[in-house]
């Protein structure tokens, strides 16, 4: 920041802390602070965000810096924010109400709250609902353009991929990971043989009845002279799990429990719940071809959906569905190959198309569907069972190695864009 930008934030700090003492005897007129590009960020704006981030500073505890300090540090970021914003308007990016009220339930979700529930707890704390959604809308098309932008900077080699899964690091990531109920009959150290065999006898007796057919948490759980304590330790790589537990893991089938092990704390039975990742696995494929008509000013919602609805028919009638593909289909990816999507796995399409997918026999056309892109038919040429073990393993370590580079290449973007846009600082 050069000496003119100090001053003027020097003065602007003043005339913020003045007109905030200021304001209980007369209230002053709404004030430019700073031209960004083809917007401005008023006073009351700044001043706002200010209140919002002392706020949040005292919540959590911790000492505000300098109030010049805050202010030059939110004014930038309110820059920031204004040029991204700006960007994503002049390419169009949007997001629509439904797929805001997704994001807020899953935030409401996150904090154990209902959407009712989270908007409640946030006008308790005397802000307004309303707003508080426009500003995750602003999040959120920020995000996309950040994605959109810095998600094209990042490039990932295959070498690269082969040099990470060759390190440590790289092994540890791609490992198994095993999710382990634990079950530990304590005894003390100062305990008698008697007392010890006899705790054994009952550990080796909960172990039977598990072998008979009851499940392990209600067979461990039910009463009896002795108590055990435990519970699930969470999904766990063999290099995190305790060595006593690392040694038999891999040894198990999923529902099976261990013999009863022995240790100085006590006698432990373990069980293994479920395991993921590692060496085989096996994933069901689909192959599938669409058709995407998108609503706009000029076309309705219902004029989309009637438009994929006759297309199916003639489809059904006889026409060829790759050749309308490419002559009506408004998914730019695919239209040019006749609406194929190639062979899709599970989680990688969004819900409401996956969910017609996989209730769509193989042959068969779907009647429409609507997603967040718009109004779809799709249809189902064939399903496989793969092994994806290699290619699990190398798209973990992209996304890890991508992950990685986010933060780095974002830092530099930002700091472009912000020397690239003419900012007067009044």
């Amino acid at each position: 920041m050069n000496i003119k930008t100090l001053l003027a934030s020097a003065c602007l700090a003043g005339a913020l802390l003045a007109g905030a003492t200021a304001q209980a005897e007369t209230e002053m007129l709404d004030q430019v602070v700073a031209i960004v590009e083809d917007d401005v960020i008023m006073a009351s704006e700044l001043r706002d965000r200010i209140a919002m981030v002392k706020g949040n500073l005292a919540s959590a505890g911790v000492d505000a810096p300098p109030d010049d300090e805050i202010i030059r540090e939110t004014l930038d970021r309110l820059i920031l924010e204004s040029i991204q914003l700006q960007m994503g308007q002049r390419v169009g990016v949007r997001i629509t109400d439904a797929q805001l009220n997704q994001a807020l339930q899953g935030i409401a979700a996150q904090n154990g709250l209902t959407l009712d529930q989270f908007r409640s707890a946030v006008e308790q704390q005397g802000r307004s609902y309303q707003e508080a959604r426009e500003n995750i809308r602003r999040e959120m098309i920020i995000q996309r353009v950040q994605q959109g932008n810095v998600n094209q900077r990042i490039q990932i080699s295959e070498q690269e991929v082969d040099n990470f899964l060759a390190t440590d690091d790289g092994k540890k990531l791609v490992q198994e990971e095993y999710l382990i109920l634990h079950a530990l009959l304590a005894v003390s150290p100062d305990a008698s043989e008697e007392e010890i065999e006899a705790a054994r006898a009952y550990a080796e007796k909960v172990r039977a009845s598990i072998s008979a057919g009851t499940g392990f948490e209600q067979a461990v759980g039910a009463p009896g002279p002795y108590s055990f304590s435990g519970g699930s330790l969470g999904w766990r790589k063999l290099d995190d799990l305790p060595s006593l537990f690392a040694d038999i893991a891999p040894s198990l089938a999923v529902g099976e429990t261990s013999d009863v092990l022995r240790s100085d704390s006590g006698f432990h039975l373990i069980n293994l719940a479920d395991k993921r990742g590692g060496s085989n696995l096996m994933v069901d494929q689909t192959r599938v071809r669409h058709i995407l008509v998108k609503p706009s000013e000029i076309l309705s919602d219902a004029q989309a959906r009637e438009r994929v609805t006759e297309l199916r028919q003639r489809i059904e009638a006889g026409e060829d569905f790759g050749a309308l593909a490419r002559q009506y289909s408004e998914d730019i990816g695919s239209a040019q190959e006749g609406g194929d999507l190639g062979w899709t796995m599970p989680g990688q399409m969004v819900p409401e198309f996956e969910a017609a997918m996989n209730a769509t026999a193989v042959g068969e056309i779907s009647d429409p569907v609507r997603s967040q892109f718009g109004w779809h038919i799709l249809q189902v040429e064939d399903r496989r069972e793969q092994d994806m073990s290699d290619q699990a393993r190398r798209n973990m370590a992209t996304n890890f190695l991508h992950q990685r580079k986010y933060q780095e290449e974002l830092d530099a973007w930002l700091r472009q864009i912000r020397d690239e846009a003419f900012v007067d600082i009044k």
